[in-house]
């Protein structure tokens, strides 16, 4: 072995560190295990901060939020042109390094990608978004305008599933409108939230605009308890999303908490069944199910609809591809950690034992040369009910359900009183019944012959009940709601200035 050179065991871990002012590693004394998902293997450490190193990064933050404030929303918009440019020019590294850590296949990462950078481009027409209102003649002489000004600073806690899609709906509507910003995203997958902070820098943004720390609970109830952060922004499990808003709002803070998904496919007998099986392998499998906005439960409408629609679905789930997050013909990779494997596949013993049929079984898959990865293979469960504690509860994974409906009613019942109202779908060619379900049914998104109803950038995300936490949505105008405060001013000028000089002469200075 040449000099200096280290052997396998001698390699040196790579670090992941925090992204803030005047620390430019920003390092910790706690360390949490980034695993590479297809292999089975840690290949990195992240730093944990701690409240007081989160005090460095808000200090930061505060100083050089007012100046931005006082940016013009050109001036803006112009940056935020650069930092999708640059989020362009280097994708292909981020989907690499994305897929690395989470473990989703190259395609699904580019898509986080450009799912976020959607919304970039909608924060880059802030200068338009953001104007207020005007009334002229309100009263005799009197005016009156509204303008929405930054909060100051925002926070955001971000979840693993989408290291970078949340993270951008997120930090780029708040920085836009004119607030500085600090990121906690998870643990498991934080390289690619570092490198989006740094590539916004080189964009061109004040240094301190937008941070990154790192850490688990205690970052987050520091990050609650910040007399100076004005906002918090959530996306995670349901207990999780209320612990966070509950705690939030008791100090004073705005917060936005997004909980999870139990989201639901309605099949009409009327439904093109190639179409919908075809939907059902992306929606249900896609990402490993690891989405809030996956379709793990199938309800066809009738018996003959549910035997056909599995007898299609059987072959089709077989024929799906499980790979390494780098195979390009994979369907879908690994889960994000062993914790998680384990997760899912105690959900569908669960299954198993309340009395589901499991038509397909994924438990106890193994990828032949990568043994040690975090694999589930698809699985499709059959006569599930709504009292099954894995119908009540999301598993994220790739698992899918199929409950069976006996009518239009009980389909649209099932969605509306499950405790998660995120997302729901329905596949039907009557216009007539897609409208009537689309009105009554009590979920906050819905999609009509689309599998994944995530709305687009200009319009907002968010769902209903235990599905979310707090009044505003995610992105959009919503978005812009959250991180803004409207300022409304009502002015009148008098004829002049009291002592009956001319109110028409122009003041000059003397």
């Amino acid at each position: 072995m040449a000099p200096g050179m280290r052997g396998p065991k001698e390699r040196k871990m790579r670090q992941v560190n925090h992204f803030i002012v005047g620390d430019p590693d920003g390092r910790g004394v706690r360390k949490h295990s980034i695993w590479n998902p297809s292999t089975g293997e840690v290949q990195a450490e992240v730093a944990l901060g701690d409240a007081a190193l989160l005090d460095r990064a808000v200090a930061a933050a505060k100083a050089v939020q007012p100046e931005w404030a006082m940016t013009n929303p050109q001036k803006r918009a112009r940056i935020m042109f650069a930092f999708k440019q640059l989020v362009e020019s280097n994708k292909d590294d981020l989907a690499h390094l994305l897929a690395s850590e989470h473990g989703k296949v190259i395609d699904d990462a580019h898509g986080d990608i450009q799912r976020g950078l959607e919304v970039i481009e909608y924060a880059c027409g802030i200068p338009q978004v953001l104007k207020g209102e005007y009334t002229l003649g309100a009263g005799p002489g009197i005016d009156v305008y509204s303008a929405r000004q930054p909060l100051g600073i925002g926070a955001g806690i971000t979840p693993f599933n989408f290291p970078a899609m949340i993270p951008m709906w997120m930090f780029g509507m708040a920085i836009a409108a004119g607030n500085a910003f600090v990121l906690k995203p998870s643990e498991r997958d934080p390289s690619v939230p570092v490198r989006l902070a740094e590539l916004f820098l080189e964009a061109g943004a004040p240094e301190g605009l937008l941070q990154v720390v790192h850490g688990d609970k205690e970052m987050v109830d520091a990050i609650l308890d910040h007399p100076d952060i004005a906002a918090v922004s959530f996306v995670g499990s349901s207990d999780i999303a209320h612990y966070v808003y509950k705690r939030g709002v008791a100090a004073g803070k705005r917060v936005q908490a997004m909980g999870g998904a139990k989201n639901h496919g309605i099949v009409m007998p009327d439904a093109d069944l190639d179409q919908v099986v075809g939907d059902l392998a992306g929606a249900a499998f896609g990402s490993a199910g690891e989405r809030c906005m996956a379709l793990p439960v199938v309800v066809p409408v009738g018996e003959d609809t549910a035997d056909r629609l599995r007898e299609k679905l059987i072959p089709a789930i077989n024929a799906l591809r499980i790979g390494v997050s780098t195979d390009k013909d994979a369907h879908y990779g690994p889960v994000v950690t062993p914790e998680h494997k384990a997760r899912v596949e105690v959900w569908i013993d669960t299954a198993e034992k309340e009395g589901a049929e499991v038509v397909i079984d994924g438990r106890g898959f193994s990828l032949q040369g990568h043994e040690k990865g975090f694999f589930i293979g698809p699985t499709l469960l059959d006569r599930v009910t709504p009292d099954m504690e894995s119908y009540k509860e999301e598993i994220f994974g790739p698992v899918l359900q199929i409950v069976r409906a006996k009518d239009f009613e009980e389909a649209v019942r099932l969605p509306s009183e499950h405790q998660y109202g995120n997302g729901v779908a329905i596949f039907t060619r009557n216009g007539h019944a897609a409208r009537e379900f689309a009105s009554r049914v009590n979920v906050g998104m819905v999609g009509i012959n689309v599998p994944i109803p995530v709305p687009v950038a200009y319009h907002s995300f968010g769902g209903w009940k235990r599905s979310a936490f707090g009044d505003t949505n995610q992105y959009g105008t919503e978005g812009l709601k959250f991180w803004t405060k409207v300022k409304t001013v009502t002015q009148r000028w008098p004829d002049g200035g009291g002592d009956g000089s001319n109110a028409f002469v122009i003041p000059t200075m003397g």
